[in-house]
């Protein structure tokens, strides 16, 4: 690699040949950034600052970059532009062009397997206040597998949900029970019961909805937990009740030994709100599965040139131990890239050294009709769907919702419209016109 800065640079030594180093040594990272300075020196600011920092002591013969430093493996122009297309805004793409990708060779036994180092490493100080950078997003991270061994990942993923769920032909349907605040224990459970009767595969809380006056977590558990069972044996079939146990972290260790006692099978975490540490160490336990809501995500990777990657949260998370992910996925309000859409979707399946895939659940305003989209985009049916009013503001009621959604999966299978559908299932029918 060319290093176009004289030879007796300091900044030279933040350099490397990817052949030098042992790959198992390292995380490799990949930002974009951009700069009115030069941009090989300015990647190597980024190293010192989210590595070293200060090298060497004051006279004292020593120099620690080479076994502590982060290493510039390249530098380079920007070509990576379709990964900044946004619809609602137009020609960011090519603004991109204008700036530098850099990718970096991290040590990682500067912080070891441990997920809040980690992320101090990739998305800290070092890496967001680095002199000269006029904007910095971190696209994309890669982990040896030698540093994923130290890892369990998702005890469930995919395939262990499926396997709960006993559904392996089709994409999971999840349904957000609403109204999700105000709404007493009671009326609220019959929702999902009702849903379930229908066809849903899983009830879940809302992200919104936790230990209240008005509708208390273990009032709401038990409920939900018998009816799930009641539910199981007048379909035939098996169902989830997933549970919202975000908290303060010491009492969700309680809620999730609750969870367990009053017959539900699966928990949700915010975990940017809580933070990843303690999904690790539930998901240690292995009981039952964790799904992840994608609250206070958006404020890290909503922007084009600035931030965090979606596809890379969707790797931090998988590296929790997370088995399935609802994150931002297409509609208007998700204000998300089909593109970004789709990275997530593979950072959540694609091979991740031993870790298993974790379930892909794209969410935002869904309904009966966004099947073909999702099954288009992703060119298969391993992902999740999680409409909230789609369901429970179906004109028949809840369990008619979950059936449209059945209904418009047949119909793709079947080659049909789900128009044409619709005239012999008036469930879907009624789906379309309420989403008209």
């Amino acid at each position: 690699m060319t290093i176009p800065l004289p030879e007796n640079s300091p900044f030279r030594k933040f350099y490397a040949e990817s052949y030098n180093i042992n790959p198992d040594d390292y995380i490799t990272l990949e930002y974009y950034f951009e700069t009115d300075e030069n941009p090989y020196e300015i990647a190597a600011h980024l190293c010192q600052e989210q590595s070293t920092a200060q090298w060497k002591r004051v006279d004292v013969d020593e120099d620690f970059r080479e076994q502590f430093a982060s290493k510039i493996i390249s530098v380079e122009r920007n070509t990576h532009s379709e990964l900044f297309v946004d619809e609602e805004n137009p020609g960011e793409e090519q603004e991109s062009l204008k700036g530098w990708w850099v990718k970096i060779a991290y040590p990682h036994h500067n912080f070891g397997a441990r997920i809040p180092n980690l992320m101090t490493a990739l998305c800290g100080e070092g890496a967001f206040h680095s002199h000269g950078m006029k904007t910095i997003k971190l696209m994309d991270v890669h982990f040896p597998d030698s540093y994923l061994a130290q890892f369990e990942g998702p005890r469930f993923g995919t395939e262990g949900i499926r396997e709960m769920l006993g559904v392996y032909d089709r994409p999971l349907t999840l349904g957000v029970i609403k109204p999700n605040i105000g709404l007493p224990s009671e009326p609220f459970a019959e929702l999902g019961y009702k849903a379930w009767l229908g066809g849903l595969d899983i009830a879940k809380d809302d992200e919104l909805l936790c230990d209240t006056p008005a509708n208390p977590t273990e009032k709401r558990m038990t409920l939900l937990g018998n009816y799930r069972l009641k539910a199981e044996k007048e379909t035939g079939k098996k169902k989830m009740y997933l549970a919202n146990i975000t908290d303060e972290v010491d009492r969700m260790f309680e809620l999730y030994e609750m969870a367990q006692l009053k017959h539900v099978n699966a928990v949700m975490i915010n975990g940017l709100t809580t933070g990843l540490s303690i999904v690790r160490v539930l998901g240690k336990k292995g009981q039952i599965p964790l799904f992840s809501h994608f609250d206070f995500i958006a404020p890290f990777t909503q922007k084009r040139r600035f931030g965090v990657h979606l596809r890379v949260v969707a790797k931090l998370q998988r590296l929790a131990g997370y088995d399935a992910q609802i994150y931002q996925g297409l509609g208007e309000r998700m204000h998300t890239s089909v593109m970004d859409v789709l990275t997530s979707y593979q950072a959540c399946v694609e091979p991740m050294g031993h870790l298993r895939p974790s379930l892909p659940v794209p969410g935002g305003s869904q309904w009966a009709g966004s099947f073909k989209t999702m099954f288009e985009l992703f060119n298969s049916k391993d992902f999740a769907i999680v409409p909230g009013r789609a369901v429970f503001s179906h004109p028949m009621g809840p369990g008619a919702g979950a059936a449209a959604l059945l209904q418009a999966w047949d119909a793709l299978q079947k080659g049909v419209s789900i128009d044409e559908y619709a005239k012999t299932h008036v469930e879907l029918q009624q789906a379309i016109l309420a989403n008209k």
